[in-house]
């Protein structure tokens, strides 16, 4: 988050903020793909066992997040904070190894890159108009990284999936990747009410039968873009040239952030982030994400992508759009308020000496104790993680921090906040709807 990795360079009246977001940055969506993308991110029957939904891991309620460190997905119950672990043989295995991203302006044309370790971005490397974990196995004709993003939950064993032995979805991905969405299509299809909304909604499709994945994903990306579109913030108005939508103390803020804290070296451009990956030396907990062959329960972050030592402990810059909704705070939800995470950025080695575990919001999983903090305790793994910073720490006051706090609200959108669909009262799958 709050990046502070070069020196400021001019005082604040030369500060010039990203003008404000507008209706035609985003990608143009499709109504009836986005109704139809309600009903499906918010029916559990996409997942193995149908028993989770998009909508689990983010909950409009928790600023399209779940509000916990580190979710809790396929085996668990409940939603958002409430969600618990589950219980005997259903219990989780595993944690979710990262905080459940925000979903906000996603549909935005300039969003190019998703995940924390950037694992799927806009590229031609396969001929697919994506680089991602499928590889040249992404099918064609989606209609944006959102939409490709998609693809992925249902196939993760611990997101949505569930256990090989359990069902069909998650047995097909012991096969290849592939195999996996033609089955998610035609669970979809084969329920009268989708099967007509799809027909009714897409060019190319004169009959269910021609549902695949992609039109699936398609509708998905068209709901999440049009649901969470977000550029009606006091940031915007105040962008925008009316000077008074920003109290004096976010206005104090705004000079902050864009000068004497330098959060702008990363977080920069109208959706306050330059998709780029910074290592902030965030103190590790959780099963983490590395390379297929490392022995250590830790995540290396975008190293884990791309295979190279110096991208170790890299993660990428968030979005600051409606941030003060989406807590907890870093690539694992290390910090459960904004002032944490600001501090720890502005002392990165300070704060990752003296971070304490019950600073996490982590749901009581006795049986996952013993490897919940089993890389923080590790004492090479620290000596590691603080060897990589790539941030400059920066000396403000206590009233510096609440201002620039202040202007992190300031970038919270009002009615778009609200969402523009909601959740629906049921779905066509007749399963229950988170």
């Amino acid at each position: 988050m709050f990046a502070t990795g070069a020196v400021s360079r001019g005082s604040a009246e030369n500060i010039i903020p990203p003008p404000p977001l507008e209706a035609r940055d985003f990608l143009p969506v499709d109504p009836a793909k986005a109704k139809l993308g309600q009903l499906l991110f918010f029916d559990p029957v996409l997942s193995g066992n149908r028993n989770i939904s998009c909508g689990t891991c983010h909950d409009p309620e928790f600023g399209t997040s779940d509000g916990l460190s580190l979710g809790i997905g396929e085996g668990g119950s409940g939603a958002g904070r409430d969600r618990s672990p589950g219980i005997g043989e259903n219990r989780i295995a595993k944690r979710i190894p990262r905080n459940s991203p925000a979903l906000w302006n996603l549909g935005a044309r300039e969003v190019k890159v998703m995940f924390h370790d950037g694992r799927l971005s806009v590229s031609g490397a396969y001929g697919n108009g994506f680089d991602s974990p499928a590889e040249e196995w992404l099918p064609p004709g989606l209609d944006s990284v959102l939409a490709a993003q998609a693809l992925f939950p249902v196939t993760a064993q611990f997101e949505m999936a569930g256990d090989p032995r359990e069902n069909e979805i998650a047995g097909a991905t012991n096969d290849r990747i592939d195999a996996v969405w033609p089955i998610v299509a035609k669970r979809v299809r084969t329920i009268p009410e989708y099967g007509q909304m799809f027909v009714d909604a897409f060019a190319d499709v004169g009959e269910p039968a021609d549902v695949t994945m992609v039109h699936v994903a398609n509708a998905l990306a068209a709901f999440m873009s049009f649901e969470w579109m977000s550029f009606d913030s006091p940031y915007d108005a105040f962008a925008a040239g009316k000077v008074d939508a920003l109290n004096n103390e976010q206005k104090h803020g705004l000079e902050l952030f864009f000068g004497k804290a330098n959060c702008s070296t990363c977080h920069s451009g109208k959706l306050f982030t330059d998709q780029d990956f910074h290592a902030l030396a965030l103190p590790h907990f959780g099963p983490g994400r590395t390379r297929r062959f490392d022995p250590h329960a830790r995540d290396v972050g975008r190293m884990g992508e791309t295979d190279r030592l110096e991208d170790a402990y890299r993660f990428r810059t968030p979005s600051l759009r409606n941030v003060a909704l989406t807590a907890p705070y870093g690539h694992n939800g290390a910090y459960a308020s904004l002032r944490g995470i600001i501090e720890h950025h502005l002392d990165p080695e300070g704060k990752f000496e003296t971070w304490q575990p019950n600073e996490a919001v982590l749901p009581r999983a006795p049986w996952l104790a013993p490897i919940d903090f089993v890389a923080f305790d590790d004492v090479r793994e620290r000596q590691r993680l603080k060897a990589k910073v790539d941030i400059v720490p920066v000396l403000l006051r206590r009233d510096e921090i609440d201002a620039l706090i202040s202007f992190l609200n300031a970038l919270t959108g009002t009615e778009s906040v609200k969402g523009r669909l909601g959740k629906p009262a049921h779905v066509p799958s007749g399963l229950r709807a988170d």
